[in-house]
């Protein structure tokens, strides 16, 4: 009934979508197995992609070759690019998705390549042998082969679902857990552990008066996620602010006695960084206000997602303080706020090409090795279909530095660190932001995966190339123009800046804070023609590599010296307990994880400078 597949993906949502697409278009026969092939890329959670940290993940996905920003482009119905007033390095793009349109077109998009086959049934366990994986169990008893499986299970893993004192299973509402894989993998010697995550009720929009909220509109000039030819946004829907208040605060209160939260029920560990409304006003007691983003479903409902109002507590407790939020008096609401518990597997079980330790050509992405957030998932997902591809072909697996791109400082430190709570990416996390910017996604990552031989990469390795062109033609035009205080020193005084006394190299002026190519082009004709001839995007990646050339510079030196340790192999072999010179909390980390380089040994937390220095000279350094 069923051939033997080169990849196995248990689980459709975002981590699962991309695993498949990445293993299908590196040319390995995949089968996508899901419960419901009707909630296939479901947005669980709030109907949006990208923020901060997360929309330079979706623009890396899209120049691996993932699809996460293409169906983004396709489906959004508002763009922001946030943090505009802080420096590159911070610009993020988030975009609201139609939640219907935006599953519909990953389904559309899966459906369409030749490499993929389906199967709607619970996966219920795995078949090993020797250590090695070598296909699934369903519910209904199949035996299904393929040479690597991967399981991006989501809140899916003996999922169990509490609004106030009533519980029941399900990976989310409507939807039952999947039950049978948790205990299996324990048996084998997995660690398994319990997380927690929510959301809020969902309101008819009919019923809420808009004009006592604030107004969010999306950008002007909206931009895109994807660096190929998708649709650009020209028309967008806002979304709204409002806030909580005391009374709303004093009625959630009420029902805190049978919060699942504070009476132990829920056990598992909850985001730190997106807590439920009553965590907030736990936590933050001397708060009197929460904002709350008040944000559409889509083009053509009346479902209205309420982005801060996360809650775990009874339905009517619920309904009456959403009804005191101001804008919410008459609310009628679709459905309560949930909280949902579900199984996930320390991350330090897996190498850094996301295979586990315990078992050959088993995989693991998304929220099962403890993470939160579409983005996160979808880029895990990428990354294990990459690499299963690449093992059951016998070539080396795919791993991105921390310098690289923050899917490399996301697996990083999932694999070397672990988490207690569920990981969300932030961009202080990630110590080379300065080169990891959202607008140069593409020249980073698209000739990496290029060289391993993804397929249909022509047109965009032909983009790549241009843009490198382009950029270095700007940058060399405005290191040799020259500018005079005849045409700059009005600009330079309303921009409180010193003027000049001489001509002098454009450059000079560009680099000084306040001061940009969209002000110069104004008072010099030269330049303005010259620029006249490129895309916004890449005058604006020119401007950033001129502005910013020094601490690039300082960068890049960084990512050598640290590179210098990431050369540095050790045997997956190595006796670390027999190594006696090292700290006894240093052993037993290195054993557990057994670090590939000394530049990974040196991220693990426990293991010190005089631990590497024991390493180094182990290795003959």
């Amino acid at each position: 009934m069923f051939p033997v597949y080169d990849v196995i993906v248990v689980g459709a949502g975002h981590s699962g979508c991309e695993a498949a697409v990445a293993a299908a278009n590196m040319g390995s026969k995949v089968l996508l197995a899901t419960m419901n092939m009707n909630t296939i890329a479901q947005m669980s959670c709030n109907p949006a992609m990208g923020g901060v940290a997360k929309g330079q993940i979706v623009r890396e996905i899209d120049a691996l070759g993932g699809y996460s920003g293409i169906v983004t482009d396709h489906t959004m119905i508002q763009f922001r690019m946030l943090n505009k007033s802080k420096g590159p390095a911070m610009w993020s793009p988030r975009a609201q998705s139609d939640r219907m349109l935006f599953a519909a077109k990953w389904r559309e998009m899966l459906e369409a390549h030749h490499n993929i086959d389906f199967w709607q049934e619970m996966v219920t366990g795995l078949i090993i042998k020797d250590d090695r994986c070598l296909g699934v169990q369903t519910g209904i008893g199949l035996e299904i082969r393929s040479k690597s499986v991967i399981l991006t299970n989501g809140t899916f893993l003996n999922g169990l679902i509490h609004i106030g004192e009533k519980q029941f299973g399900g990976g989310r509402a409507g939807e039952k857990a999947s039950t049978g894989i948790t205990a299996q993998l324990t048996q084998l010697g997995f660690e398994s552990g319990r997380m927690k995550t929510g959301t809020p009720p969902r309101v008819d929009g009919r019923s809420l008066d808009w004009d006592r909220m604030e107004v969010q509109d999306g950008d002007k000039n909206p931009s895109k996620f994807s660096y190929t030819d998708t649709p650009k946004l020209t028309k967008q829907r806002p979304c709204h602010i409002s806030y909580t208040n005391p009374k709303v605060h004093e009625l959630l209160k009420t029902g805190f006695d049978k919060s699942p939260m504070f009476n132990g029920r829920i056990r598992g560990l909850g985001p730190r960084y997106c807590p439920s409304i009553e965590d907030k006003i736990d936590r933050f007691a001397e708060r009197d206000r929460h904002q709350l983003f008040v944000e559409p479903e889509g083009w053509n409902t009346v479902e209205i997602y309420v982005n801060g109002f996360s809650s775990s507590l009874p339905e009517d407790v619920q309904f009456k303080a959403l009804r005191k939020i101001e804008g919410f008096e008459n609310a009628k609401m679709f459905r309560p706020g949930y909280a949902i518990e579900y199984d996930f597997f320390p991350p330090t079980q897996l190498k850094t090409n996301l295979e586990t330790k315990l078992v050959q050509n088993l995989f693991f992405a998304g929220q099962i090795n403890g993470t939160t957030g579409y983005e996160e998932a979808g880029s895990q997902g990428l990354m294990a279909g990459l690499n299963a591809h690449l093992k059951v072909n016998e070539l080396d697996p795919f791993i991105l530095k921390r310098s690289d791109a923050y899917i490399g400082v996301l697996i990083d430190d999932l694999v070397n660190k672990g988490t207690n709570e569920p990981y969300r990416m932030f961009t202080s996390r990630a110590e080379y932001r300065i080169l990891l910017r959202q607008d140069n996604a593409d020249l980073r990552l698209t000739p990496l995966v290029k060289k391993l031989g993804m397929e249909g990469l022509d047109e965009r390795m032909e983009q790549v190339e241009k843009k490198k062109q382009e950029v270095s033609a700007i940058e060399k035009f405005i290191k040799n123009l020259s500018i005079t205080p005849e045409e700059t020193n009005d600009l330079l005084e309303q921009k409180g800046s010193a003027k000049l006394n001489q001509k002098v190299k454009a450059i000079s002026v560009l680099s000084r804070p306040h001061i940009g190519l969209k002000d110069m082009v104004k008072t010099n004709g030269n330049l303005s023609t010259f620029l006249n001839s490129y895309n916004q995007e890449t005058i604006e990646l020119a401007e950033t590599g001129l502005k910013y050339e020094g601490y690039i510079k300082k960068e890049k030196e960084m990512v050598e010296k640290m590179n210098r340790l990431e050369e540095l192999y050790l045997n997956e072999d190595m006796d670390y307990h027999g190594l006696q010179s090292l700290s006894s909390e240093a052993r037993e980390k290195l054993s557990q994880i057994k670090p590939r380089t000394i530049g990974q040994a040196s991220r693990i937390s426990g293991v010190s400078p005089s631990d590497i220095s024991v390493l180094l000279v182990k290795v003959g350094r």
